[in-house]
């Protein structure tokens, strides 16, 4: 007989075995261990790597942007344009003057044409600055009397006849004229001053230059047909074969653009040479390149200028004759263009004129003006158009 302490219970006693055996079975082996472990390896890399790939990709988008915005918009206003003996002009400083400029035109309702200006202004802040360094060696000098003078006859009102004059209040409407101009076209006195300085050391280089200028210099009588070089509407070659047919004037004022050298017929008259330099080989010949000039009552092929497309008819001289004041004018102003080509040409042969421009600022320059808003909706006032610099 069994005791009950001596009696086994097969549930009692085998449960803890059971349960060992379990954990047992249930415990990864070492495959799996190292396959789990592999796996968290992996998935950890991956992780990183996502991470490091993100981080990247940021930091090249963070990068991108910001060579963006120093090739756009920090970058191109401080790289220099010009420079002349150590005085810079930047890009920023062009687009500067070409908005003063802009804003001049616009209050006297003109325009400034970004096909051609960029360009050209940046060459005029340079002939500017070459000609303030070389004016005490060429005996100019402009004072702020002179500046000052200028700006009177600008905007000081004039009195009226008959009655009393009131000093105090035309100079009350003097200072009023002159800061409203200034505010419309948002520019300081003394920055108007400046331009106005080098208006008048332009004026004294003109009349410097001019008094070389013959009284009586060699000259000839043309008419011409002007056609401006972007008018597609007329063909040159087929208005030259139209006159060999057609008469010459009859032809002129169907087509010609006067430019205010002839009149609608064509007619010019006497032409002195240097006055139109890219024509004089036409009209006077060239002996050392042996061209002869075009003779009396021919007519010329298209003559392609910066100044237009021209075809000339020639109709007497050469003549020694008194030069008239169109012509003093035009030679006085080649004259000083020339200068300005000679010393800027000299300038950069001896590296003291140094230039920074291509298409790509070009452009720039262009989309920075075009972006500005207008400085005058409608004209308000306009001051006396010829005291008023509309030059570079």
């Amino acid at each position: 007989m069994a005791f009950p302490w001596q009696r086994r219970d097969n549930r009692v006693d085998g449960e803890p075995g059971r349960r060992r055996r379990n954990r047992r079975r249930d415990r990864p082996s070492a495959e799996e261990t190292r396959q789990q472990s592999a796996r968290l390896h992996e998935e950890r890399r991956r992780q990183a790597l996502a991470i490091t790939v993100g981080s990247m990709l940021i930091l090249a988008i963070i990068a991108i942007v910001a060579v963006g915005y120093y090739r756009e918009f920090y970058a191109p206003p401080r790289d220099f344009a010009g420079n002349i003996r150590g005085v810079e002009f930047t890009m920023g400083d062009l687009v500067e003057r070409i908005q003063v400029l802009q804003g001049i035109n616009r209050y006297q309702g003109g325009f400034v044409d970004l096909s051609i200006v960029p360009f050209q202004y940046l060459q005029d802040m340079l002939n500017n600055e070459i000609l303030r360094q070389a004016a005490p060696g060429l005996g100019l000098n402009v004072t702020q009397e002179d500046v000052d003078d200028t700006l009177k006859r600008q905007f000081y009102p004039p009195a009226q006849a008959g009655e009393e004059v009131d000093t105090a209040q035309l100079d009350r409407l003097y200072d009023n004229n002159l800061t409203e101009f200034l505010t419309q076209i948002r520019l300081s006195q003394s920055e108007y001053r400046r331009l106005i300085e080098e208006q008048l050391l332009r004026t004294q280089l003109t009349l410097l230059l001019s008094e070389d200028i013959p009284e009586m210099p060699e000259q000839v009588e043309v008419e011409w047909i002007r056609i401006d070089i972007d008018n597609s509407q007329v063909d040159p070659d087929e208005v030259r074969a139209r006159l060999d047919s057609e008469d010459f004037v009859a032809v002129a004022f169907e087509v010609n653009n006067p430019a205010g050298f002839a009149d609608r017929q064509g007619y010019v008259g006497w032409i002195p040479q240097g006055a139109f330099p890219d024509l004089d080989t036409v009209l006077f010949g060239n002996p050392e390149q042996e061209v002869d000039p075009l003779g009396v009552g021919s007519i010329s092929n298209p003559q392609f200028t910066q100044e237009g497309i021209y075809i000339i008819h020639k109709i007497s001289g050469p003549d020694d004759r008194e030069l008239d004041s169109l012509m003093r004018a035009k030679l006085s102003i080649e004259l000083v263009k020339k200068w300005q080509t000679e010393r800027l040409t000299l300038g950069s042969t001896g590296g003291w004129v140094k230039i920074n421009f291509n298409s790509e600022r070009y452009a720039w320059v262009a989309d920075q003006v075009r972006l500005t808003a207008p400085r005058v909706d409608q004209p308000q006032r306009r001051p006396n158009p010829g005291g008023v610099p509309l030059g570079g």
